[in-house]
């Protein structure tokens, strides 16, 4: 083995140097001689002992994962951020108060609350002896549909706890940019048409599932005759306020100390103005009206209900999940920290496993509420505490404080803070630049989930990104290398000008892994763009050997080169004096004839001798790819074309072991750890075969 010295300094011109003088490396010298593994002194019971060993750090651990406001809170700047929450709270808390969280969840449990508890299940008879007639009795039908939306709750915060204990949050990563995007934006226009029957003061019915979006609209406009004109044009005013005063907050953010609560202020004034003026009365103004007032006492829910809700309780907790972690992978992109999707799921489960016994209903985050916390100055979660007991200080005391409030200015206060929401419209100029497969997600999934409804379009967004990624793996990008001169690094030969091919040599490299789905695209691909087709070559090996069999029985001049290698050719013609005097040198002619013919047999199949296939970018490999490039390998050393493989990594070769893929004929020689070392090697082996062959001639 020779010596190995690597050193590093600086030229004349400050720019680093890099020199190393080793052998040609291949992984049969790394396995013997350079590479040992490391021994495993630990037994499986060991190891398994030392993950459940309870230790001070892993405790600690523990508690942050389910107690994550442990990390911040002992640090919470209060000067610099208790302002601004304490705003952005009560912001967020008025418009709150008289909606639910979030739509699609609340008409999934409701769906499942009336098909569970009927109203015909309830009928109180009523009527004379002639002629009965049957109604339903509200109350109880009403009080067995909060039982099973409560049970519906627990049995979704179970599901969500335990995937989050099965890491199940690694779903999360199927969930890219454009398809949160994509999906943001529609679930932005779901609440915008919601909110539109609000701020034009028209009553229209509520639509669910596929098609709602089209459904509400076109309801909507039907009833445009009859918009109430006050409400609207309370709403456009509060419009214009509330984005006049976004403008400044954004324009004047470093100079301001928190920033102008433009939601509390539009409250506190339609409120009184709507006290004052009686607009519910006087001008049929639709307002909050009652809020409900105080809390109910905790009870265990009525688990026989349990078996007929498992697969809806699936559905709510998945569409439940996705909405938050939609959301929050939004806003920890837009504010630059990351998202753990498992604490997600944890701490959604636990939620609704501890409301469900207050008789509260699944739980998910809220776009409209999210932004108006953003957009109102929150900086951590102690403007979600805020807003919390302001709303519990609300249904406990002082919820007729915001009776009078008119539902046309919560509508416009949740459509002015969706405004950043469809600036995300502004990705699609963007993506179609720079990458038409994740434009083609954004569209998708904002379509799908405009027009199926949030749950099914994420389903089917889910499921295109994963096609993607099939596709992806059967349209790779492929290139035959090419070396840069005095640099030992290898580029596209086509791309590159610098980048020139070594004679006889094809250096092919692809950027896809090799398996069941790609491993026949890999090898068609591999002889197309190298152009060396072992199926060819064997056909026209087999012409030359029956031509040479021709050439043997027709000419004896030849029979001595079909026992002798092929690089010897003078040796079997003749050079004697008798046999060159032939008449009027037809002998002589014959014989260079015959010399010609001889040089044709000899000849190699291909001008490419070698083909090293470049594994940089291979990062595992299973048995239906193993067989395959085994199958090439093969089909090509049949024709004197060497295959061998650089810079594969340790994981696949280790794959590459466990599926046995050497053997006698397919050993670790041919397999390099860089692909200047395969070069090296195909050249020294290239040059001694050429070497012998001179020396026999």
């Amino acid at each position: 083995m020779e010596e190995e010295e690597a050193g590093a300094g600086e030229d004349a011109g400050s720019q680093l140097m890099c020199r190393i003088e080793r052998p040609v490396y291949d992984e049969a010298f790394l396995r013997t001689q350079l590479l040992h593994r490391r021994e495993n002194t630990t037994t499986f019971r060991q190891r398994l002992a030392e993950k459940f060993q309870c230790t001070s750090s892993k405790a600690k651990a523990v508690a942050l994962t389910f107690l994550p406001f442990l990390t911040w809170l002992p640090t919470y700047p209060v000067k610099k951020y208790l302002l601004s929450d304490v705003v952005s709270g009560l912001s967020t808390s008025v418009v709150q108060l008289p909606q639910g969280t979030f739509a699609v969840i609340s008409l999934m449990i409701g769906g499942v609350a009336v098909r569970e508890a009927p109203d015909h299940m309830f009928p109180v008879f009523s009527g004379n002896a002639t002629n009965n007639s049957s109604v339903f009795d509200k109350e109880a039908c009403e009080n067995r549909r909060v039982q099973v939306a409560v049970v519906l709750t627990t049995l979704v915060g179970i599901i969500q706890f335990v995937f989050g204990l099965l890491r199940f949050g690694f779903v999360a990563i199927y969930l890219t940019e454009p398809l949160v995007r994509g999906f943001t934006t529609a679930a932005a226009v779901h609440v915008v048409v919601s909110q539109l029957k609000y701020l034009l003061g028209v009553k229209t019915k509520r639509f669910s599932g596929p098609f709602s979006v089209p459904y509400s609209v076109g309801a909507v406009f039907q009833e445009i005759t009859g918009t109430n004109i006050p409400s609207l044009l309370l709403g456009l005013v509060c419009i214009v306020f509330l984005y006049v005063v976004k403008v400044l907050n954004e324009r004047y953010k470093k100079k301001l100390p928190v920033p102008l609560p433009g939601e509390i202020i539009v409250v506190i004034v339609s409120t009184g103005v709507s006290y004052g003026m009686s607009l519910n009365k006087n001008y049929q103004v639709d307002v909050v009206n009652t809020i409900p007032t105080g809390l109910r006492p905790p009870a265990i829910p009525d688990f026989s209900l349990l078996p007929n809700m498992i697969p809806d309780a699936f559905a709510v907790a998945i569409v439940g999940f996705s909405m938050d972690i939609s959301l929050a992978k939004t806003f920890a992109l837009k504010h630059g920290y990351s998202v753990d999707g498992n604490q997600e799921l944890i701490a959604l489960g636990l939620s609704n496993v501890f409301g469900s016994f207050f008789q509260t209903f699944a739980i998910t985050s809220s776009m409209s509420r999210s932004l108006v916390q953003e957009s109102t100055g929150g900086k951590t979660q102690i403007a979600g505490l805020v807003a919390s007991l302001i709303v519990l200080l609300v249904i406990v005391a002082i919820g007729f404080v915001f009776e009078p409030l008119p539902q046309t200015v919560l509508a416009a206060i949740i459509m002015v803070n969706l405004l950043g929401m469809f600036r995300q419209f502004r990705d699609i100029p963007v993506l179609w630049r720079t990458s038409k497969i994740e434009l083609v997600i954004w569209l998708a999934t904002f379509v799908a989930s405009v027009l199926l409804g949030l749950d099914n379009g994420l389903l089917a967004a889910i499921a295109l990104a994963l096609l993607t990624v099939i596709y992806r793996t059967q349209s790779p990008k492929t290139s035959i290398l090419g070396h840069v001169p005095n640099t030992g690094l290898y580029y596209d030969v086509d791309e590159y000008e610098e980048a020139s091919e070594y004679e006889g040599i094809k250096i092919f490299s692809s950027n896809f892994s090799i398996y069941f789905a790609n491993s026949d695209l890999y090898v068609n691909t591999l002889k197309e763009k190298t152009g060396v087709n072992p199926e060819k070559l064997k056909a026209a090996q087999k012409a030359r050997e029956k031509q040479k069999k021709k050439s043997k029985e027709s000419s004896p001049l030849t029979v001595a080169a079909t026992y002798k290698d092929e690089a010897v050719i003078h040796e079997v013609l003749p050079q004697s004096s008798q046999v060159e005097e032939g008449v009027n040198g037809h002998l002589e002619d014959e014989h260079s004839e015959t010399t010609s013919e001889v040089v044709v047999f000899l000849e190699p199949l291909s001008a490419v001798h070698s083909i090293i296939l470049d594994w940089t970018t291979n990062s595992f490999i299973d048995s239906v790819g193993a067989k395959a490039i085994k199958q090439v390998i093969r089909e090509y050393a049949a024709v004197d074309v060497r295959v061998v493989i650089a810079s594969c990594n340790r994981s696949t070769l280790a794959d590459l072991d466990m599926l046995q893929f050497f053997s006698e004929d397919l050993t670790p020689h041919l397999f390099f750890p860089t692909i200047h070392d395969a070069v090296l090697h195909c050249q020294h082996s290239r040059s001694s075969t050429d070497g012998a062959a001179k020396k026999l001639t």
